[in-house]
């Protein structure tokens, strides 16, 4: 009985350490983006980042309570680990229990009354911005929405139900997602509709990012003129949340029309022109 038990323990022991690697990983990807966004130090970006003590102690936490098998310490850490979430829960206003799955690189740039339910599931290199609730929802078939990678939510975003949200959605502020979003899906309104297909790569940014997505603009915040094939032009603009302009390429020619004139230095009437293409230069 003693021999069967030992390879047990080290089997135990040796899932634990991984885990732990793991832990480690995802947790050196969520510092990261906030590093290559505000440009500092790792110390100082888990110092003064509120959105990295939700994910610190998330990670800790979630370690400690599915992978940590030693008996004399582990109630002790769980205990420890439960009332250090409520002290983050209290100075940030952000629920983000252990049970759920949370994918490396989560990206919260004001990290305040944000839930998410213990049964959702974000992948990676996620944004969520201030208000967002990923919740259960449904009547017959009740669920918590299952979300991809590189997925942006605008402030005040809200998912309900057994949904399914593709790689590389964007959903914009205050919108209300019932339904499954298809990747590169970008989504507005209550209830939220598709508007486009261009997806978030112009709003979510990390290391790398130009290489995970071939569409990567580095106007991050500025207009986006794209054209996908057979469609009108069409302009999105991030401004707290999403703002769809389908008219914006034709409204920047007439204010080009309309725009004054100057006089250049030869003497001649010169047109202060705004054009499309240099929105996006």
């Amino acid at each position: 009985m003693f021999h069967s038990s030992v390879p047990q323990q080290r089997v135990t022991l040796k899932a634990s350490l991984q885990a732990l690697r793991l832990t480690f990983a995802d947790l050196r990807a969520d510092i990261d983006r906030y590093v290559y966004m505000d440009h500092c130090h790792w110390l100082m970006a888990l110092l003064g980042r509120q959105g990295l003590w939700v994910m610190t102690q998330y990670r800790v936490s979630r370690w400690v309570h599915f992978y940590f098998h030693v008996p004399l310490f582990r109630p002790v850490l769980k205990l420890f680990c439960s009332i250090w979430q409520k002290v983050i829960e209290i100075l940030t206003g952000v629920e983000l229990p252990n049970r759920a799955e949370i994918g490396g690189g989560l990206f919260m740039p004001h990290a305040n009354g944000i839930v998410i339910h213990i049964d959702a599931k974000l992948g990676r290199n996620c944004n969520l911005g201030q208000q967002v609730t990923i919740g259960v929802g449904g009547r017959e078939h009740r669920g918590t929405p299952q979300v991809g990678d590189r997925v942006f939510f605008g402030p005040g975003a809200k998912l309900f139900g057994p949904i399914t949200i593709g790689n590389d959605v964007a959903i914009g502020a205050n919108a209300v997602v019932l339904k499954d979003l298809p990747n590169q899906a970008v989504a507005v309104g209550i209830p939220a509709k598709v508007i486009n297909h261009n997806g978030s790569q112009d709003f979510v940014i990390y290391r790398g990012c130009a290489l995970a997505s071939p569409n990567y603009s580095p106007m991050v915040g500025q207009p986006t003129v794209v054209e996908p094939a057979g469609s009108e032009p069409q302009v999105v603009e991030l401004t707290g949340g999403l703002i769809a302009e389908p008219n914006m390429v034709g409204r920047v020619d007439q204010f080009s029309r309309a725009a004054p004139t100057q006089t250049s230095p030869n003497g001649g009437e010169m047109l202060t022109e705004f054009r499309a293409n240099d929105a996006h230069s």
